[in-house]
């Protein structure tokens, strides 16, 4: 059994990493990305790291992955600035491949899963590290397969978020097992390259206001703590809390709100999270807080976006109030905030936001928000190669963006992951159990 959380060395392969190029003939072309895919707050990748018990084989993953790429060609291809449109990435569809290494680590699947609540700085050693000078120096996919002494493997994937979100995501990767498991069959879902669905349709003025967005220009009005507080909690040690919200956990926090407001398992979750992460860092009480979450726009535009497409089909609601109103007011207040926000997001909104971000001023305002992203219902821990569903699946790395996490053998429960300054990670766990304490 391992003694500490730190995970060993890995032991690659000789002559590693290769590239795994598509293995047929792909469209050689540039592919726009929309103005949803290439914003500055999108530009890294999303690191997934998958348990399994068995391993397969890594000659059959590299076969299965060589064909997928055929389908998914621009994931295989390399980003860079667009000639044509100032400060926007397209993707060269060259054909280049996606970076595949293979290594092995004397660890077991059961050590591993023990230690598998929250991630560690030693997990990067189960993802290749590319030497770069820079964000556009990195393929779009990374693989590593790491087998382990029980014959089980870890799985790690990088794949960048200009490209594909958790949805999309999630579309490729089920299409890569899926031609693992059965090559000569065809893809139950067929990718959907374009991004021209999300041009902007007008240059007309807004009639939002898009609170979630801020410009890159001095604003005085702004007091300076606004400024400062993302910038603070970067600088500080952070430590990862991974909590565990079970159905029974979330119907406690539900019946806060009902029967007078009814409200879904994500909002009053999400609410919570809000709430406890506020509380837990003594802010100012007349700072102005914001929420922005995830919120999918497949099938809320008009039309809706085609079946199969795996670019960012996702805009950030945003609810805010100041410190004091949110830590001072019922569970009401709160969940009718996330429900408001919810409610903004309509078709003219998304487009609208299509159309603001044509102002390359404009980014996500992080400067007193916690960013919260759900994974947990885009069927990413249903990943099946053959030997299979994983025992584990989530981030490799945890930072300040909050993640809703499925919990792999509970449908209903949620894991709530985020990274705190150390000084307050005591404090955010202690008021995100205090509701269950009785």
């Amino acid at each position: 059994m391992l003694e500490s959380s730190e995970l060993p060395d890995c032991f690659y392969s000789s002559s590693q990493p290769i590239l795994v190029r598509p293995s047929s003939l792909t469209p050689s072309h540039s592919l726009y990305l929309s103005n949803l895919d290439d914003q500055k707050f999108l530009r890294f990748s999303i690191k997934y790291l998958y348990l399994f018990k068995k391993s397969v084989s890594v000659a059959t993953l590299k076969c299965s992955l060589a064909r997928v790429l055929v389908d998914y060609y621009p994931l295989a291809g390399r980003l860079r600035d667009s000639p044509e449109y100032d400060q926007k990435l397209e993707v060269d569809c060259n054909g280049e491949g996606a970076v595949f290494a293979e290594a092995f680590m004397d660890i077991t699947a059961e050590e591993f899963l023990a230690l598998s609540g929250k991630p560690n700085r030693s997990w990067r050693k189960l993802l290749y590290r590319l030497e770069s000078h820079g964000f556009l120096d990195i393929p779009p996919l990374v693989v590593q397969v790491t087998n382990l002494r029980c014959g089980g493997m870890i799985m790690c994937t990088a794949i960048n978020h200009c490209l594909c979100d958790g949805i999309g995501t999630s579309q490729f990767l089920h299409a890569w097992a899926h031609l693992t498991t059965k090559p000569t069959t065809d893809l139950p879902i067929n990718p959907f390259h374009s991004r021209h669905v999300l041009r902007p349709r007008n240059r007309s003025p807004t009639a939002f206001t898009h609170p979630g967005f801020t410009r890159n220009t001095p604003n005085t009005d702004i007091p300076q703590m606004d400024l400062n507080l993302n910038r603070y909690l970067q600088s500080q040690p952070l430590v990862p809390s991974s909590l565990t919200f079970t159905s029974s956990h979330i119907l406690h926090l539900k019946r806060r709100c009902v029967p007078s407001l009814k409200c879904s398992s994500f909002e009053i979750l999400a609410y919570h999270t809000w709430r406890s992460w506020v509380k837990s860092l003594d802010m100012s009480p007349f700072l102005r807080v914001k929420l922005l979450f995830s919120m999918s726009i497949r099938k809320l535009l008009k039309p809706e976006l085609p079946q199969g497409y795996y670019g960012n089909g996702f805009v950030l609601a945003c609810a805010e109030a100041t410190v004091n109103e949110l830590v001072n007011t019922n569970s009401h207040y709160g969940v009718k905030l996330v429900q408001q926000a919810k409610l903004l997001v309509t078709d003219d909104y998304v487009r609208s936001s299509v159309n603001l971000l044509e102002d390359r001023t404009v980014r996500t305002d992080l400067s007193a928000s916690l960013v919260i992203s759900q994974w947990s219902k885009s069927g990413l821990e249903d990943l099946d190669f053959g030997e299979g569903k994983p025992l584990h699946m989530g981030p490799l790395t945890s930072d300040i963006y909050c993640l809703f996490l499925p919990v792999v053998g509970c449908l209903d429960a949620v894991k709530v992951l985020v990274s705190m300054p150390e000084s307050a990670v005591n404090k955010f766990e202690y008021y995100m159990n205090d509701d269950f304490s009785d």
